[in-house]
Parts: structure tokens; C-alpha cells; sequence
């Protein structure tokens, strides 16, 4: 073991368990780890680093803004702020929908002001997903489907209600005129990579609607390109009430978003919900350079091309039995529950992705993952099933 991992449980909470790698370096879709030894990041730091590790554009705005303008509370603002703002509502929604921001700095903290937002209907009632993953404070937590995840912290906010995911009709019985807001994730990546048809998003916004409830999209993992739009939802034309983002939105920085369009713009008031770090100008600066990059490279069609040659390539093997996503955020459900295996065989042969299920593996690479690495994990892809001793399900010509 590496002085670093012998180092960490000595100082750090054993709230993760062991890390796998001491990472200390990386260079577009490939890391090092503390002995050397060279990794090909197709897990993105949880869908995170969307152009990679060490960016120019990253490491430019990064540089220009710390020698400019650091931090200045939000008692001020910046133009960084302001510009990231209007980009977001311009990029993401739609031109005749009235949308505004406000800026956190995760995920987990997005899905909280979204959720204390919708509290500002009169309404308290909350319908989620099953198989959902929202975050793990307080109010995101509380409508995190996963026991394991809630009950050593309960009781949490809210009255929240469950529903099957894709379950149009369970969704129209659980929806009342008591309810606040209705939050889905277009693609659920910490599920596995579930995909919510368009109907079924177009049957959200119906019931939504029919009810007075606010519907809210998720898309802290699948947004900012990695599906080949901006949004997962767009493919499906429903325009929703509030949108959170967060992960690849900072290329790496820590920055959230919360989008509010129609009458969902305008609840927060002054002294509703604050943050210090929320929207800072470095932050803001770094997701700039993103939207910047992703625009002018062709990272979007980029991402749908890479995205459709692994879905296709690794559904091959006879042991996958069934290939979930859109874009660059890919679920792989295997014949037998080892996962995890799959996952120590292919770290062991230099290449990092995980396990969200016994028998489910999730890839989230960055969307400047060359071609080079792709054909080269597609032709990895048998032995690491190999390594892992997965067979294929009973009946199936192997």
C-alpha cells in the first residue's frame, strides 16, 4: 500500500471506507496514481471532469480569474456571475420562458434551494422516484430513495412519496393538490443509468400541471452535453419548472445551479436562502470556460458519437445483458452480480469505472475522451469480463 492510502485513515473520516488510488496527477481522460502507474479515467470523477484533467481552457480561466478577483460574497456580485447566469438560462431553457439562477456549490446543495424553493407554494408535498438519488444533506437526502442512505438519519424533512420510476399512471395516483413538486432524473446514473422515456416526462408535465405542482429535472449528472444536449430532457421537448445542475458544469470546481422558469423564477425573496461560496467569481469563471469549450470543440455531437460506439461495441458480449444511457453516460447490466469484480479487474488493467449494483457498471468518461481510448477499452472489455469470471446468463450462446 502507498504511504498516502496508509496516511489517509489516520486523518480523514471513514465516511467513503478506504480510497482505491492515491491520485496525483491527470492529463486529459488519463490520471497517475502516487506509484506511477497510468489510469484511463472513464468514470470522470463521477461525470464531473467533462473536459478532462488539466484543460487549457480550465487552467487559463482558472489562473486569469485567482489573479483578478477571488471571492467577494454575495453581498456583491460579478460579471462572471451575471455572464454564467444568463448563458445557462440561455443555453437550457427556453427563449419565451422567463428563468433565473441561483448559484450553490454541488449537486446535493442545488437539490436542497430546489427543494426549499418549491416550499414557497404553500405546498410540502414532494413525489420522487424510486431508485432515486438526490444528494446526501438533509433535504436531498430526504428524497433519496435508498433506505440504507436515509434511515440512520431520519427523521428527515418533508412528506415525500416514492412512485415507480416510468410508472406514469402509479405517478397520477401519487399527485394531489397538496402537492409541491413532482422531481425526476431524466437519466438516474447512481441507479445504474435508468432512462425516463420522453412519454413518461410528457406524462409528469400533465399530472404537474392538472395538479398546480411544479415538475423539476434533475439533471446534476446528465446535463452540461454529456447525453449530446445540454439537457437529458431536451430530447423530449418537456419544458420543466425547476432544473438542477452541478458536476460537469465546473469542469472540476465545485459550482451548482438552480434554474427556476416560469412563476419557479420568481419565489425566492430576499432572505429565502443564502450561501457564501455559492457563484463566486473562480467558479464561475471555470464554468464559463466549459460552456465556451464544449461549444466550440463539438463536444455535444462529440459525446452522442463516442456515447453510441460503446453502447453498441460493449453490448457485443453476450455476457451484457442489457445497455442503458445516452451519450457518454452509459449503464452496462451484466449476467451475474459482479460488478464489483468488473470493476477491481479493469483498475487492475488501467482503467477506472464503477459499480453502481451487483451487477451494474456505470461509465461517465470525459466528453474528450479520444478515439484511441475507446477502441482500446472496447477491445479491453472481454478480458476484464474474463478477469472478473462472468459468464454468460443460462441459454445464451456464449
Amino acid at each position: 500500500m502507498s504511504e498516502i492510502l496508509e496516511r489517509y485513515g489516520a486523518s480523514l473520516m471513514n465516511a467513503f471506507g478506504p480510497p482505491k488510488l492515491a491520485l496525483v496527477r491527470g492529463e486529459g481522460a488519463h490520471v497517475w496514481d502516487d506509484q506511477g502507474r497510468e489510469y484511463v479515467d472513464l468514470l470522470g470523477g463521477i461525470a464531473v471532469n467533462t473536459l478532462g484533467h488539466g484543460h487549457p481552457a480550465v487552467v487559463e480561466a482558472l489562473g486569469t480569474q485567482v489573479r483578478t478577483l477571488g471571492h467577494v460574497s454575495n453581498f456583491f456580485t460579478s460579471p462572471q456571475q451575471v455572464e454564467l447566469a444568463e448563458r445557462l438560462v440561455a443555453l437550457m431553457t427556453p427563449a419565451d420562458v422567463e428563468a433565473r439562477v441561483f448559484f450553490s456549490n454541488s449537486g446535493a446543495e442545488a437539490n436542497e434551494a430546489a427543494l426549499k424553493l418549491t416550499r414557497l407554494t404553500g405546498r410540502s408535498h414532494v413525489v420522487a422516484m424510486q431508485d432515486a438519488f438526490h444528494g446526501r444533506t438533509m433535504g436531498s437526502l430526504a428524497l433519496t430513495s435508498k433506505a440504507a442512505y436515509r434511515e440512520p438519519f431520519e427523521p428527515l424533512p418533508g412528506d415525500v412519496t416514492w412512485v415507480p420510476f416510468g410508472d406514469a399512471e402509479a405517478l397520477a395516483a401519487a399527485v394531489t393538490d397538496a402537492t409541491a413538486a413532482v422531481v425526476i432524473e431524466p437519466l438516474q446514473g447512481e441507479a445504474g443509468v435508468n432512462e425516463a422515456s420522453s412519454a413518461y416526462l410528457a406524462a409528469a408535465r400533465e399530472t404537474t400541471e392538472r395538479h398546480g405542482a411544479l415538475l423539476w429535472f434533475d439533471e446534476v449528472q446528465s446535463g452540461m452535453g454529456r447525453t449530446g444536449h445540454w439537457l437529458a430532457s431536451h430530447a423530449s421537448g418537456v419544458v420543466p419548472d425547476l432544473v438542477t445542475l452541478a458536476k460537469g458544469l465546473g469542469g472540476g470546481m465545485p459550482i451548482g445551479a438552480t434554474i427556476g422558469l416560469g412563476r419557479a423564477a420568481t419565489l425566492f425573496q430576499p432572505g429565502n436562502h443564502g450561501t457564501t461560496f455559492g457563484g463566486n467569481p473562480l467558479s464561475c469563471a471555470v464554468a464559463l470556460a466549459v460552456l465556451d469549450t464544449l461549444e466550440r470543440d463539438g463536444l455535444l455531437a462529440r459525446a452522442a458519437q463516442v456515447g453510441e460506439r460503446l453502447r453498441s461495441a460493449l453490448a457485443q458480449d453476450p455476457r451484457v445483458t442489457e445497455v442503458r444511457g445516452q451519450g457518454v453516460l452509459v449503464g452496462l447490466t451484466l449476467a451475474q452480480e459482479k460488478a464489483p469484480a468488473v470493476v477491481a479487474a479493469a483498475q487492475d488493467a488501467g482503467w477506472i469505472i464503477n459499480a453502481t449494483g451487483p451487477d451494474r457498471v456505470r461509465l461517465a468518461p470525459p466528453l474528450v475522451l479520444t478515439d484511441a481510448d475507446v477502441e482500446a477499452f472496447v477491445a479491453a472489455w472481454p478480458g476484464l469480463l474474463d478477469a472478473a469470471g462472468v459468464e454468460p446468463a443460462a441459454g445464451t450462446a456464449p
